[in-house]
């Protein structure tokens, strides 16, 4: 297996989402095929989390994710496989944040909030790596994935 340089790697980043409509009727976000660095294969929710809650605590191999506050405020911490770490605060339901493989999250959930998920694969437990020390482990053994 031949590894891929890190610089050549998918970094998370904010995407301004395609918006239809004016004050007067309200907006509309919507998304089509194309329009994202991948195809939607999943979509899902998580609303009615308690303000403050933690959520998230764990990565994905390949999975991808725009991860949308459809409502509220979410806090999200990110960190790779070397333990560099990012944040970036979602409370626009304009704008996504693109996530791809082989990023720890944890998620904090402000009063009310709804986090959208716009997911690239179906559900599978196989593709979560929920053990931290073994996805610090990546860094030093790639091959593993």
């Amino acid at each position: 297996m031949s590894l891929v340089p890190a610089e050549a790697l998918p970094v998370p980043c904010l995407m301004p989402l395609p918006v239809i409509g004016d004050a007067a009727s309200g907006y509309t976000v919507a998304v089509e095929p194309g329009q994202l660095p991948f195809a939607v294969a999943r979509v899902y929710w998580t609303y009615g989390t308690p303000a403050d809650v933690l959520r998230g605590h764990h990565a994905h191999r390949t999975l991808e994710q725009l991860l949308v506050a459809v409502k509220g405020r979410l806090d999200v911490t990110l960190e790779n496989s070397a333990g560099e770490q990012q944040k970036f605060t979602l409370e626009r339901p304009d704008v996504g944040l693109y996530l791809p493989g082989l990023y720890w999250r944890t998620i904090r959930f402000h009063e009310q909030a709804v986090l959208l998920c716009l997911v690239s694969q179906p559900y599978s437990e196989a593709s979560y790596i929920r053990d931290y020390a073994a996805f610090r482990d990546l860094a030093k053994a790639p091959d593993t994935l």
